[in-house]
């Protein structure tokens, strides 16, 4: 795999958007400018970033070269190139990966805000608690990249854990920052409510929405019943007195969802309604499966929910992401929201895969 043959493309893919962008007949269309400024952005920092690149592959050559010329007995001096030759063969790794994740081809969900489910699988209430801890590394982690994150649904367990939660993220890159996190996800430890020191593997699953736009996703008023009733729980007087929840079932998909966060009925309905949509896309998606073969052929893992992809191993403070073989030692930084080095070595493996696949053959 070499990166550094592909740099010309984007060389030649910014030059024709430069041209582009100078064009009258592109500035009197904002809404085709604004996207064409957008690209040549990414591609400029994609350009950036193979400079860092190259500069560090010099300047790498360069120190080896000089550690063969030196002789032996400069010990102090070897010590600093070696230590050099290191640092930078860290930042050409680190490189590496960046320029993988933005050349990456985005496919029809490029640019999309997302919705995600989780949901708490086998292990009870040890299941929900985890549910909530993986809840709050996606919110840590939306926020480092500046992504916002709304609530649309949520039921707590009797621990305070959560048996489910949905929520939307926006902003840009969304989708492409948690492609990978649809599936099983298992944690191992000692429950709280275990008093014999045993560990227990208990599941969650993850689900990866994105939220479609209009054109896609046509919900005929004809096609769907909605009924209300007293929400559930907590959230104040109001909630537990009024019809404010809210439960919508598409009858040609027989697809249902209930929303009851919100104190007022129009609000539960909005977002019920975007939460539908988003799955109705979902189920017509995997109907054309067959069609698409070649995409899900060229995933990392199949995307759905029911395939495991991690375990979350807290004795040895252990993340392993099974689709990739990826073990990393540092289980309590990514619950802390820091998810850059997996999506890296994801994103790294897809390109390999598209790239022995002759996908990115054009570019």
């Amino acid at each position: 795999m070499n990166l550094l043959d592909k740099k010309k493309f984007f060389e030649n893919k910014k030059d024709e958007l430069e041209k582009l962008l100078s064009s009258p007949d592109l500035i009197s269309n904002q809404q085709r400018y604004q996207s064409t400024a957008k690209d040549h952005a990414a591609t400029a920092k994609i350009l950036y970033s193979y400079e860092d690149y190259e500069k560090c592959l010099d300047e790498l050559e360069s120190n080896k070269q000089m550690l063969k010329e030196t002789p032996d007995s400069e010990t102090e001096f070897l010590s600093v190139i070696n230590e050099d030759i290191l640092n930078l063969q860290e930042k050409i790794d680190f490189l590496e990966k960046d320029i993988i994740q933005r050349i990456l081809p985005k496919g029809e969900d490029e640019g999309r805000n997302l919705i995600v489910e989780i949901r708490a699988g086998t292990g009870g209430d040890e299941a929900s608690l985890f549910a909530s801890e993986i809840y709050r590394m996606y919110c840590k982690f939306a926020e480092k990249n500046d992504l916002i994150i709304e609530s649309l649904e949520s039921s707590e367990s009797g621990m305070g854990g959560l048996k489910e939660i949905i929520f939307s993220v926006k902003g840009n890159d969304a989708f492409e920052k948690f492609r990978f996190e649809s599936g099983t996800h298992r944690v191992q430890r000692v429950p709280v409510t275990e008093s014999s020191g045993r560990i227990h593997t208990s599941a969650i699953t993850v689900a990866i929405l994105p939220e479609p736009k209009d054109v896609e996703v046509d919900i005929n008023p004809n096609d769907i019943r909605i009924d209300t009733f007293r929400a559930s729980g907590c959230g104040g007087q109001s909630v537990n007195t009024m019809d404010s929840a809210v439960r919508i079932i598409h009858l040609p998909t027989k697809t249902m969802v209930s929303c009851q966060d919100e104190k007022s009925q129009h609000k539960n309905k909005v977002k019920a309604m975007r939460i539908l949509k988003a799955r109705v896309l979902e189920k017509k998606r995997k109907e054309d499966a067959d069609k698409r073969s070649q995409a899900r052929k060229n995933q990392v893992g199949s995307g759905d929910r029911s395939e495991k992809i991690r375990t979350y191993n807290f004795p040895q403070n252990r993340f392993t992401d099974h689709r990739i073989n990826l073990s990393l030692y540092s289980l309590d930084n990514i619950l802390d929201g820091h998810l850059e080095e997996a999506i890296m070595e994801l994103s790294k493996a897809l390109y390999e895969k598209l790239m022995a696949d002759n996908v990115l053959s054009s570019q």
